[in-house]
């Protein structure tokens, strides 16, 4: 049932004025690779994820989220720090932010909240991880109470799935295929173990115990979970909530890159490696069950700390926003990932709660991460900051206001425009993209040589929101020890971090 405008402006109106008298707190739920898998969402309708629809059930839908960056590092760089990659110079995953110059003089967005009377509370993936000298950079350094995640699991080695290391169901493959391909490690089954000793479950109930506990001022409490990353190793409970037979997997056309093409008319995608393995080996609906076991856990997960959060004393004043990282590909483009400008990677879905919500309410105007930090500030009345994002507070108030288009970036001079109805790319090798969304949601038909008077314009208008003087990337963090050590917390952190952060200096 749709609210009349009328009564959801009196809402707001009645929200800004209570939280100018009592700042509310921040409840941040980051999931990582999460896409419009999610119940409410509808990418997947086979997908259960029961809390979050709940979550939605009294809050704003946004529809049309887009990332700054679509790759962890480079889209928490950007809405943490407030500043675009174009800005910064994190590109990539092994960019740290803290070498960027502009991150150097300007508070992130815990630590403005901290400057600005928040107490600020931190565990799982917030900020994306760097090893550094002296340990690992967690992105501690940004909060004032910070634990490190733990947790533990087995793989149960009978059902385990491994492109990289030809394994198919517990089996070695003799002399497999497309084992060679970067990223993290293309695996996933079930574990041995369940949900009680899991990282995600474990920061879940942390917070839980958080939420009990008394504080003398507004809090923002940043919760990461870290599923459905790759691998997708979660409770076999999870992967029993899914059959094989009737699942149904991400639409794909073999034909699809044909028409992405450079400035010499050849063609620069193909299918990846990952892609090629789950066809050949014909096993593309245990990855995509794989992926629904994944988020259904990181949906439970995320249901500990909703649920202490309803029960708790701050439930009336408290702002909840719950939100993926980036997008993730599950075999359109013939690909599986992210880290490309792609619809499927660039958008995410986005749930907001802000008190005095009761009934779900939807978006559709385009609105991006980099959009949360501005609009935290105005919601809890703090000093303006000038920052890349735009906040969305007058939507919360009107969501049918109107609204722009807005940009994720992948590279340096790699920039998408997405609208209502268009995306707009200008890739790597000088290629060029347009879809109309509306039509073709897959992005299936490139429009960029359609001669028509109505593409040329949209063209020349779309190119328009497309940045200029682009910074160049940041030379990669310090190597002390392997990525997989600074991801599995074998190293430990850097604690020597936050004494270089003095947040009286920063703007």
């Amino acid at each position: 049932m749709k609210l009349k405008l009328m009564p959801v402006i009196a809402m707001l109106f009645a929200i800004t004025t209570f939280a100018q008298e009592k700042k509310p707190n921040i409840v941040m739920i980051a999931v990582d690779d999460l896409n419009d898998w999610v119940g409410v969402f509808g990418g997947n309708p086979q997908v259960k994820t029961p809390n979050i629809d709940k979550l939605a059930q009294k809050g704003m839908i946004f529809r049309n989220t887009s990332c700054p960056g679509p790759v962890c590092g480079p889209s928490r760089s950007g809405f943490l720090s407030g500043f675009m990659p174009e800005k910064t110079g994190v590109y990539g995953n092994d960019q740290n932010m803290l070498n960027s110059e502009v991150v150097k003089t300007h508070a992130t967005l815990p630590e403005y909240f901290s400057k600005n009377g928040y107490v600020t509370i931190s565990s799982g993936k917030i900020f994306h991880k760097h090893n550094t000298p002296n340990g690992v950079d967690h992105g501690q350094w940004a909060w004032d109470v910070w634990r490190d995640e733990k947790g533990q699991e087995k793989i149960n080695p009978d059902k385990y799935y491994s492109r990289n290391k030809g394994i198919v169901n517990g089996k070695k493959i003799e002399n497999a295929l497309y084992m060679k391909g970067g990223g993290a490690e293309f695996a996933f089954g079930p574990t041995l173990t369940g949900k009680e000793t899991s990282k995600d479950y474990l920061t879940a109930k942390w917070f839980e115990a958080k939420l009990k506990e008394d504080y003398n001022k507004p809090f923002l409490m940043a919760v990461g979970i870290s599923k459905p990353h790759l691998p997708f190793h979660v409770p076999q409970e999870y992967f029993d909530m899914y059959g094989v037979d009737t699942l149904k997997i991400a639409d794909y056309k073999m034909d699809d890159l044909d028409d992405i093409l450079d400035k010499d008319g050849k063609k620069v995608h193909q299918a990846e490696p990952d892609f090629l393995w789950s066809k050949h080996y014909g096993v593309e609906k245990e990855v995509a069950r794989a992926y629904m076991a994944a988020i259904s856990y990181a949906d439970a997960c995320i249901g500990v700390v909703l649920d202490a959060i309803e029960k708790s004393k701050y439930a009336d004043n408290t702002i909840i926003v719950l939100y993926g990282d980036h997008g993730w590909h599950l075999g359109e483009k013939l690909r599986y990932r992210k880290a490309t400008l792609w619809k499927e990677a660039t958008q995410l879905p986005f749930v907001m709660h802000v008190p005095g919500m009761n009934k779900k309410q939807e978006c559709f105007r385009n609105i991006n991460l980099m959009d949360m930090y501005p609009t935290f500030i105005d919601l809890c009345n703090l000093p303006k900051k000038e920052l890349d994002g735009k906040s969305f507070a007058p939507l919360l108030k009107n969501p049918k206001k109107e609204w722009g288009p807005t940009i994720t970036t992948s590279g340096k001079g790699e920039h998408s425009v997405m609208s209502e109805k268009w995306h707009y790319i200008e890739g790597r090798h000088g290629t060029v993209e347009l879809y109309n969304i509306e039509s073709d949601p897959m992005e299936w038909v490139n429009l960029n040589t359609n001669i028509s008077a109505e593409i040329v314009a949209i063209k020349k208008k779309m190119k328009t929101y497309i940045p200029v003087n682009d910074v160049d990337e940041l030379p990669n963090d310090t190597k002390k020890g392997s990525e997989k050590e600074a991801v599995d917390g074998s190293k430990g952190p850097d604690m020597t971090l936050k004494a270089t952060r003095i947040l009286s200096q920063l703007k």
